[in-house]
């Protein structure tokens, strides 16, 4: 018998049905996850293709390296999210300026259908998009841009917000690059199937923009703004959602859609830990950073029936802060220096050992060890009976979420080679 098969719980993500997510551990049931989001949303599916789920279906996501799915999915959990582009993949309303659109039709477009539009310049000056008027910024607000390009013969385009300051990315469709990012927050392209590529831009809209609108060009490798006539791009899924991050893909056809928060949940558990010792392990990448504190990336809570006050977390409060929280009546929180990075697989170990210690392990190693906490009880009428993946709190619920490929809980303290085996 392996160590993983001594947990009292592991939700290793692989089967589904409406509402349900099935836990490996226990094996009568009694550890199965309810899942809840309204509507619908979409995922990548074993073929890297864009698939759409229906409501209460949990998303099991493949995530892409150099356009492969992964051999095993993670559950993907998503705060609410709406597309202000009210036609993601048609531009009949679009503004268009020296570039025509026409319908592909031979191009496998990232759902697997055929819905790739081909952009041709006609012109030097910013063959582009433009969305003004509608889905018009906030000012003091941030922006996520993000769709699918394949090169055809433009191997540049950009993403640009147009505003007194000026913030843009230019990418390599040749070679999947980002060419140039200009401005504070970070450019992504990442490869799926058939030769595309999905590519994003995040802005943080200025108070003091005159001017503020957004644009997609075919363009140089050095200027944004400058294309190449006759040059040619096709696209597909274009969306635009206020976050400091894009996420998974929303269709439109003529309104701004909202997709629905996920929860995971296993309410009531009956063989939660009722005291100290226990150990908790959690797998899986850090989506993105949204805002500061300790809601922010919260990978999984522990809390109590009723109660926003009471819980036992970890979260990445910024990009090289892991905090292990505990909070019973009074608060208490002890932070570890750790660098992270949103593309790394982490494997991450808290052995609660005692009201005053705690161990933690990340990625086969020991980073932080502790036996003077401030005393935090875990007994009485809060005691946690709920694990919630990916969120902070069941009352009071932040919002927030990130996604998970494995959770454990083990009822003992493992020692330093099993956490180390465990996390490695």
């Amino acid at each position: 018998m392996g160590l993983k098969d001594t947990a009292s719980l592991a939700l290793i993500p692989a089967a589904y049905k409406t509402s349900k997510i099935y836990s490996a551990l226990p094996t009568d049931g009694d550890g199965d996850f309810t899942f809840i989001r309204t509507g619908n949303a979409t995922r990548v599916n074993k073929a890297g293709l864009v698939e759409t789920m229906g409501t209460n279906i949990g998303r099991l996501n493949y995530d892409l390296t150099n356009g492969t799915p992964a051999s095993c999915p993670s559950l993907l959990l998503e705060p609410s999210r709406t597309n202000l582009l009210t036609q993601s993949e048609t531009y009949t309303t679009v503004s268009k300026a020296n570039l025509t659109v026409a319908d592909n039709t031979s191009i496998v477009d990232p759902q697997g259908g055929t819905n790739t539009k081909t952009l041709t310049a006609t012109n030097t000056d910013q063959p582009r998009l433009e969305w003004r008027g509608t889905a018009v910024p906030a000012s003091n607000t941030s922006y996520a841009m993000s769709f699918w390009v394949r090169y055809n013969t433009a191997r540049y385009v950009a993403i640009a917000h147009y505003s007194q300051s000026g913030e843009y990315a230019i990418f390599d469709l040749v070679d999947g690059e980002v060419e140039s990012d200009v401005g504070t927050q970070t450019a992504k392209i990442e490869e799926y199937p058939n030769d595309w590529y999905k590519i994003s831009k995040s802005f943080e809209v200025p108070s003091t923009a005159i001017v503020n609108y957004w644009k997609f060009t075919l363009c140089t490798q050095t200027n944004a703004f400058v294309g190449v006539n006759g040059e040619k791009a096709d696209v597909f899924g274009m969306q635009l959602e206020a976050g400091t991050y894009p996420t998974s893909y929303i269709p439109t056809s003529g309104s701004a859609v909202t997709r629905n928060v996920d929860t995971c949940k296993l309410e009531n558990f009956a063989n939660m830990p009722t005291d100290y010792p226990f150990t908790v392990f959690w797998e899986g990448k850090i989506d993105e950073y949204e805002g500061g504190g300790f809601t922010t990336q919260v990978i999984f809570s522990l809390v109590a029936t009723g109660e926003y006050n009471c819980y036992f977390a970890l979260n990445f409060s910024n990009t090289n802060t892991l905090t292990i929280r505990r909070r019973n009546s009074t608060d208490t929180s002890q932070s570890v220096a750790f660098s992270s990075n949103q593309n790394t697989i982490y494997k991450v170990a808290v052995c609660f050992i005692s009201s005053t210690a705690v161990k933690v392990y990340i990625n086969g190693s020991g980073v932080f060890n502790s036996t003077n906490l401030v005393s935090v009880p875990y007994v009485g009428t809060n005691t946690p009976d709920t694990v919630l993946i990916g969120q902070l709190r069941n009352t009071v619920d932040t919002g927030k979420r990130n996604s998970c490929d494995q959770f454990m809980l083990f009822n003992e303290a493992l020692t330093d080679s099993e956490l180390q085996t465990l996390t490695s």
